[in-house]
C-alpha cells in the first residue's frame, strides 16, 4: 500500500502538458490568462467524460428496477438550501496573508507558504506570509433572478447548488408517487455543482465548477447500515471496470468526529493520484436527516406508507457520491504510460500509450488505408468508416506512414486500428490465401495484428468495446 503521502510531481505535470496537448482538457479561458478553477473539455476530454457517465447511467440505472433518474435544476430555491443547512453553515475556514493579500484554507496549511510581497526583506528576516486568524467563508455562488430582483426580497435570491442531492431530496415524494416505486428505491442524477472553493487545486481534482454522479437510497430505518456495505462493494467493482485497479483504491472509515453531521456511517473510496491519495467517491449513510429537515421547514408530510405492514415512516438514505472530473481524472492518471521499445538494430523508442479499457476510451476505433494516394484503398477505407460509425466513435486517418499513424492513435487511447490494405483488394497476399474483404485489426496494447473479415468486423468490435 502507498503512502499517504507519496506525490510523484513530474508524472502530475506530464498529464496535465499531455492532456492540453492532445484534445482532452484546457484551462477555461486560457485566452484571456484563465479562469482559476474552471476546466473546459476538449474534443477527447468531452468523449471520455462522455462514456463515464454513459456507463455509470447505465449500470446504477438502466441495469436495474430499482433506481430512476431525474435531472434537477441548477439554480436552487433558498429555502430549500436553509433547510440543509447550507445557507447557515456551508463554509471552510479562511486566513488572508496580511502583506501579499492571497487566500488559503486554513485548514490546508502545512507550512506557510512563502509570501509574494517580501521578496525584497533582508537576508534573514521572515519570507512566510503572515496570515489573519481563520474565519469563515461560505461556499455557495448566490444570485439573483428577476429582471426586477429586490435586495429585500427573499424569493429573488436563488443559489447555483452545491450539490445534486438536495434536488433528489425535495423531489423524492413526487418521484416516489409518478413512479410507483416501493422502498427501497434510489433515484439517480448526474449534473453540474458550483462551490466557491477557497484554493482550487491539483488540476481537475477540487474545481469551482464540477459533476457529479449521485444516488440517494431510500430504504427503511433498519436496512441503513447493511445497505452501506452493499454499496460500497458495487461502488469498488464500478472502478475496476473503468480501469482503476482495486490495488490502487484505499477504503477510509470516517471515523467518528470526522463525519458530515447528518451521516452515521461513511466510506471515502480513494485512489493514489500523483498528487496523494485522495477521494473519489464518498459512501454515505444519511440517516432521514435530509428528509426530516425538509418536512419541518415545508411543513408537509415525507412520510413513506407501506401498505402491506401498514407502517409509516421518514426513510432513511444511503448515498454513493463520485466526483465526475476526479473520476475522469483517475482514469487519465491510471491510463497514462510511457513504455521503452527496442527497435531493429538495437536502438531505443519510448511509447506513449494510454491504456484506456475500450468503455472509456474516446475513440473506439481508427480505420487507415495503409496509402492515401491509392483512391481504391481510400474508397475501402471510407466504405469502412461508414459502417462502424453509427455504432461508435470512429477515427480515419490516411496522413503519414501507417506505423506514424498506429503510433498516434496509441497516444490517445484507441484500443484498435483497422488498416484496409492491398490484401483487401484480393490483389496481393504473402502466402497466396484469398484475403479478399478482410482487413488488418491492429491491438493498442500488445501491437499484435490479426485478420478479420469486413462482414464480421463490427459484431467483433461491439463484443469488446462495451
Amino acid at each position: 500500500m502507498a503512502e499517504r503521502t507519496h506525490t510523484d510531481p513530474e508524472r502530475m505535470e506530464k498529464i496535465v502538458s499531455f492532456c492540453k496537448s492532445k484534445g482532452f482538457i484546457y484551462q477555461s479561458g486560457e485566452l484571456y490568462g484563465g479562469l482559476n478553477g474552471c476546466w473546459d473539455y476538449g474534443p477527447l476530454g468531452a468523449e471520455l467524460k462522455r462514456n463515464l457517465k454513459d456507463y455509470w447511467w447505465r449500470k446504477n440505472v438502466q441495469e436495474r428496477d430499482d433506481i430512476v433518474g431525474m435531472d434537477g435544476s441548477i439554480l436552487t430555491h433558498q429555502a430549500v438550501l436553509t433547510a440543509s443547512g447550507h445557507v447557515g453553515g456551508f463554509s471552510d475556514p479562511m486566513v488572508d496573508c496580511k502583506v501579499c493579500k492571497k487566500r488559503y484554507r486554513a485548514d490546508q496549511i502545512d507550512d506557510l507558504p512563502m509570501c509574494e510581497g517580501k521578496k525584497q526583506l533582508p537576508k534573514g528576516e521572515d519570507k512566510h506570509c503572515e496570515l489573519t486568524e481563520p474565519k469563515e467563508f461560505n461556499l455557495m455562488f448566490q444570485t439573483k433572478m428577476g429582471a426586477s430582483a429586490d435586495d429585500d426580497d427573499p424569493n429573488a435570491v436563488a443559489y447555483l447548488r452545491p450539490e445534486t442531492a438536495q434536488t433528489i431530496f425535495v423531489q423524492y415524494k413526487n418521484v416516489l408517487d409518478s413512479t410507483r416505486q416501493k422502498i427501497p428505491f434510489g433515484i439517480a442524477q448526474i449534473g453540474k455543482a458550483f462551490r466557491n472553493e477557497i484554493n482550487p487545486r491539483n488540476f481537475t481534482f477540487r474545481s469551482r465548477e464540477f459533476e457529479q454522479m449521485e444516488i440517494e437510497y431510500f430504504c427503511h430505518p433498519d436496512d441503513g447500515m447493511k445497505l452501506t456495505d452493499e454499496w460500497l462493494e458495487r461502488r469498488l467493482k464500478f472502478y475496476e471496470e473503468i480501469g482503476v485497479p482495486r490495488a490502487k483504491l484505499h477504503i477510509l472509515d470516517v471515523p467518528d468526529g470526522e463525519r458530515a453531521h447528518y451521516s452515521k456511517k461513511t466510506y471515502d473510496i480513494e485512489y493514489e493520484f500523483p498528487f496523494g491519495i485522495q477521494e473519489l467517491e464518498g459512501v454515505a449513510y444519511r440517516t432521514d436527516y435530509d428528509i426530516g429537515k425538509h418536512q419541518e421547514h415545508s411543513g408537509k408530510t415525507l412520510e413513506y406508507f407501506n401498505p402491506e405492514t401498514k407502517e409509516r415512516y421518514i426513510p432513511h438514505v444511503v448515498e454513493p457520491s463520485a466526483g465526475c472530473d476526479r473520476t475522469v481524472l483517475a482514469i487519465l492518471c491510471e491510463a497514462y504510460d510511457e513504455e521503452d521499445l527496442t527497435k531493429e538494430g538495437g536502438k531505443t523508442d519510448i511509447r506513449k500509450v494510454m491504456r484506456f479499457k475500450s468503455c472509456m476510451a474516446p475513440i473506439k476505433v481508427a480505420v487507415l488505408p495503409l496509402l492515401k494516394n491509392k483512391p481504391e484503398l481510400v474508397a475501402k477505407a471510407k466504405e469502412v468508416k461508414a459502417l462502424l460509425q453509427p455504432h461508435m466513435n470512429v477515427f480515419y486517418d490516411e496522413a503519414a506512414a501507417i506505423g506514424r499513424r498506429y503510433r498516434r492513435q496509441d497516444e490517445v487511447g484507441t484500443p484498435f486500428c483497422v488498416a484496409i490494405d492491398f490484401e483487401t483488394l484480393g490483389e496481393e497476399s504473402e502466402n497466396g490465401e484469398d484475403l479478399t474483404d478482410t482487413v488488418t485489426i491492429r491491438h493498442r496494447d500488445s501491437m499484435e495484428q490479426e485478420r478479420i473479415a469486413i462482414s464480421e468486423l463490427l459484431p467483433w468490435l461491439l463484443a469488446r468495446i462495451v
